[in-house]
């Protein structure tokens, strides 16, 4: 049974530990606007609880997400949406770029920036598909536990797009293997992410639950200030290394490819379909 909008994100508190769960495991926990402000919603509640030292991000069933939503029944492109993430006009009375570019500064760059800042270490907890939008909600995270079956891609220059809107891949990745993933658009196992550094633990699939948990328990017991004060001094140097300023030049080259696709094929994703995005393993 489909989740309902109230339902595309479960809540729980586990002592010291917040857990934010993507439910549409039907569609492989794709993102729509539904879910991301579903998301704001359960980590601006696990910032505010004293009691939440560590939060903890899933996705229910067999993958973390497969991305944006761009086919499922629940795609909500076109509906109006709130304006938290910053203080760009609303984009569903606009037209070109100018809707994308004011719906994507909200819910995709401007919410992962948003959570990105959250004072309390995050933990991604991937299973399965972490692919293109995907990436972007791990990536936010401080660590990120991998079950053994997790893969990750951004396949998105199949488009013609430069990598998704939050462009963070030569700071996870570095240079040359961030061009590899982005030029091949395949996949690479959790075993490789973690040789690059960008994933913490790899760890058997039946034992992803358990040993999130776990450390996410050992980081419960430090203190709580220093725990935010040493997530934002990392956050700091990651900026004056050029995150920041990395992201926005970027997402105006993403915008770019948008803007050509519309104007050479009529549709802003090259007519491509999540399905011509999927990878044969």
């Amino acid at each position: 049974m489909a989740a309902s909008p109230q339902e595309v994100v479960r809540y729980e508190r586990d002592g010291a530990i917040g857990r934010v769960t993507m439910n549409r495991p039907e569609y492989r926990n794709a993102q729509n606007s539904a879910m991301t402000y579903a998301l704001d919603d359960a980590f601006y509640r696990a910032s505010a609880d004293d009691e939440v030292r560590v939060v903890v991000l899933a996705g229910a069933g067999d993958h973390f997400s497969a991305g944006h939503d761009i086919g499922s029944p629940g795609r909500d492109a076109h509906v109006p949406h709130e304006r938290r993430a910053g203080l760009w006009w609303g984009h569903t009375d606009r037209a070109g770029g100018e809707s994308r570019f004011a719906r994507e500064q909200e819910v995709y760059l401007g919410m992962c920036r948003r959570w990105r800042e959250l004072p309390k270490p995050v933990i991604a907890s991937v299973q399965g598909a972490c692919v293109a939008g995907g990436l972007m909600l791990a990536w936010i995270c401080d660590l990120i536990v991998a079950a053994e079956d997790a893969f990750f891609a951004d396949p998105v220059v199949r488009m013609g797009i430069p990598g998704v809107e939050y462009f963070a891949h030569p700071w996870v990745l570095g240079p040359r293997l961030a061009k590899e993933f982005l030029f091949t658009g395949r996949r690479i196992s959790a075993a490789r992410a973690q040789q690059a550094g960008m994933v913490n633990r790899v760890v058997p699939r039946d034992r992803l639950a358990a040993e999130t948990t776990e450390l996410a328990g050992e980081i419960a017991a430090m203190p709580r200030f220093g725990l935010a004060l040493a997530k934002k001094a990392v956050n700091q140097a990651e900026d004056l290394m050029g995150l920041h300023n990395g992201l926005d030049s970027v997402f105006g080259l993403h915008h770019l490819a948008h803007a050509h696709n519309a104007e050479t094929s009529g549709d802003s994703l090259a007519g491509l379909t999540a399905r011509d995005l999927r990878e044969k393993p």
